[in-house]
């Protein structure tokens, strides 16, 4: 074991001992692993930085926001609100389009 481990692994014996890890969080409840096999290794971290910020990439944010809109058109009964929903909808996908274009180009 290098120096680091072993100050690392003291450290930590000593907080248990002091009882600094007694509040956490899900504290007695087994850990839930996430399964990123289908993930490239080289995105996982991103991925899970993301995830656990409750963000979305720009991508699945555009799709959301164009789901969104979808319902708001089903739902209206006014025809100008309608046609301005319209219009966004398509900025949207434009936007997306853009965006996925733009990864594509980068790979």
């Amino acid at each position: 074991m290098d120096f680091l481990a072993r100050v690392a692994e003291s450290r930590i014996l000593e907080a248990i001992e002091l009882g600094e890890f007694d509040d956490l969080p899900g504290k007695g409840k087994p850990l839930e692993l996430e399964d990123l096999s289908r993930v490239p290794p080289h995105l996982r971290a991103g991925y899970k930085l993301l995830r656990n910020a409750d963000a979305l990439p720009p991508e699945l944010e555009l799709r959301r926001q164009g789901y969104a809109l979808d319902r708001a058109i089903m739902r209206t009964t006014d025809p100008a609100e309608r046609e301005e929903l319209r219009r966004l909808k398509r900025e949207n996908e434009l936007r997306y389009s853009l965006l996925v274009e733009r990864g594509r180009r980068r790979t």
